[in-house]
């Protein structure tokens, strides 16, 4: 059984090719910048990488590219090879969970295009183009928001009129549910214990933190959309909505230019200028200013305040969590960030010893791979450990595959 597990960004689209007999990965690759000149299309596969220029103006035609190089590599003797191709999608209005792509599915997604701006399009374009491409191919989406259904709900609920929740679906959904499941499975494991307590900290381009027991989500740190929680990279997090009226009379602006800006030029971006965090901490690090500039309004100072925002946020719901779950058997660093900026992991551990909680410094600073970086007196374990959502795609499609296939029998 192969499956093809698809991940969109905003400007990219990445994929694994999975063997699901053993799990083994086949090929890897993907197209980054698209829709810009400097789009490159690369694949790995047997050990060696081949990269190149192309034209790919939308996620639609990456995907067929990249289909037709896995075809060339022979990695698959045709696209009909596929037993299904998996999606990590992130919301749809009124469905969540694993389910087979259809017209209902995609008008739920479509839905909600205001509510996941930088995801639902790209995904719903290629999902129509691989349906009209590749109709023998089931298509699965294994919704992000599927991982916090067991979220309980004084944890979910907003304050707001009861019929937003019950008519609308008002709540706090949660995403990055690839990843946290990953985390709960792999974490327990480690810890030889199925019943941990696990905090997980997915940051990267885009961030949140999840409250884990026993394997299952009790609280995530975003909401309705994928713009709340943590500051993104350049969305906003939490806000408070009022403020949305005195910036439109103060600018002129609409409402969708309002939104607008929220999602695309808020974050750290809009704090500093800098919306990846290794350019904010190369900034943050260097000389500032001589006088009479203010050290505050230095580039370097912007950067560093925007590092302290985000720092203080991510401590936010670490506290919370701390107390929800009664303490913590593991605390877990994991996305581009998380697994990569020591500088990050030690601020967000500062002088929590009465917690338990203790970086080792030496450890935290030569972090690499899955690696525990907890100091010898800390009651809690602190991992740095590179998630795999698309393993985890992979098996709720093989696992959604195989259950139809047992309905099927059922019914005969």
């Amino acid at each position: 059984m192969k499956i093809l597990v698809a991940n969109l960004g905003s400007t990219s689209f990445k994929y694994r090719l999975f063997d699901m007999t053993d799990e083994r990965v086949l090929a890897r690759g993907g197209v980054e910048r698209i829709g810009s000149e400097q789009a490159r299309c690369f694949v790995e596969a047997a050990g060696q990488r081949e990269e190149r220029a192309l034209s790919a103006q939308d996620h639609a035609v990456a995907v067929r590219l990249c289909l037709e190089q896995l075809v060339d590599k022979k990695c698959l003797v045709s696209p009909r090879e596929l037993s299904a191709i998996g999606f990590k999608a992130v919301h749809a209005q009124g469905l969540t969970g694993v389910q087979r792509v259809d017209e209902k599915v995609l008008r739920a997604m479509e839905a909600f295009n205001d509510v996941a701006p930088a995801h639902n399009p790209p995904y719903v374009k290629a999902m129509r183009l691989l349906a009209s491409e590749l109709p023998a191919i089931p298509l699965v989406a294994a919704f992000e928001t599927g991982f916090h259904e067991t979220i309980a709900p004084a944890q979910r609920t907003y304050a707001v009129p009861r019929e937003w929740a019950e008519n609308h679906g008002i709540q706090r959904w949660g995403f990055h549910g690839a990843s946290h499941r990953y985390i709960a499975r792999r974490t327990a494991e480690l810890l030889r214990k199925p019943d941990a307590k696990i905090i997980s900290c997915h940051l990267g381009g885009s961030s949140s933190l999840c409250a884990i027991s026993e394997g299952k989500s009790v609280a995530t740190s975003m909401g309705m959309s994928p713009q709340s929680g943590l500051p993104q990279m350049i969305r906003v997090g939490d806000f408070d909505s009022f403020a949305i009226p005195v910036v439109m009379r103060a600018t002129g602006k609409t409402l969708e230019q309002v939104l607008d800006d929220l999602a695309n030029r808020s974050g750290l971006f809009g704090l500093c200028g800098h919306g990846d965090l290794r350019d904010l901490e190369a900034t943050m690090v260097r000389e500032a200013p001589k006088a009479p500039r203010k050290v505050e309004d230095s580039p370097a100072g912007l950067a560093r305040r925007a590092f302290d925002i985000y720092v203080a946020s991510v401590r936010d719901y670490l506290g919370a969590y701390l107390l929800l779950l009664n303490g913590a058997d593991a605390i877990v660093f994991t996305g581009g960030i998380g697994e990569n900026s020591s500088r990050l992991r030690a601020a967000v551990c500062a002088n929590l010893d009465w917690f338990g909680i203790r970086l080792n410094r030496l450890k935290n600073e030569s972090a690499s791979g899955e690696m525990a970086v907890q100091d010898s007196g800390s009651r809690v374990q602190i991992w740095v450990m590179p998630t795999n959502e698309e393993l985890i795609v992979a098996r709720q499609t093989k696992e959604y595959l195989q259950s139809q296939a047992h309905g099927s029998q059922a019914r005969r």
